[in-house]
C-alpha cells in the first residue's frame, strides 16, 4: 500500500491526509496500547479535520486542542456546524487529560463513540474541502 499524495502545508488536502492517518492509528488496535492513546488519535483525527476546514476557508486558526473552541471559530465564521460534528468536543479530553498517568481510564464503548465520532467529522471535513 502506497502512502497518500503529499500535499503543501498549507492545503487542507495535506491535513486531511494527516487526519485520516490519525484516524488509521486510533483504530489499529496495536497490542499492549492504551485505548487512551488510540482516543488520542481519534481526537488529532477530529481536530486536523476541523483545521482543514478553516485552511479551505481562509480562517485563520487557534494552535490549541479545544475542539469546541475551533467548532465556534468556525460557527462565527457562519459556517454550519451539524449536532453531530458538534459532539466532537467530547473528544478534547483525549488530547489532555487522558494523555499522561491519571486516573481517567477508557472504556471499550468511550474507544469505539471517539472513533465514530472522529470518522464522522473526517466525512463531514471531506465534504467541504471538495
Amino acid at each position: 500500500m502506497s502512502p497518500p499524495e503529499r500535499f503543501p502545508a498549507d492545503d487542507p488536502r495535506e491535513w486531511m491526509n494527516r487526519a485520516r492517518s490519525n484516524l488509521a492509528m486510533a483504530k489499529n488496535r496495536i497490542p499492549d496500547a492504551y485505548l487512551e492513546d488510540l482516543c488520542f488519535h481519534a481526537q488529532q483525527a477530529a481536530e486536523k479535520a476541523i483545521k482543514a476546514v478553516m485552511i479551505k476557508r481562509g480562517i485563520d486558526f487557534p494552535y490549541v486542542h479545544d475542539l469546541a473552541r475551533l467548532l465556534s471559530v468556525l460557527k462565527e465564521s457562519d459556517e454550519t456546524i451539524p449536532d453531530f460534528v458538534g459532539q466532537a468536543r467530547k473528544l478534547t479530553r483525549f488530547a489532555t487529560a487522558t494523555r499522561y498517568p491519571v486516573d481517567q481510564t477508557v472504556t471499550e464503548q468511550q474507544f469505539q463513540e471517539a472513533t465514530s465520532l472522529a470518522e464522522a467529522v473526517i466525512r463531514w471535513a471531506e465534504e467541504r474541502i471538495r
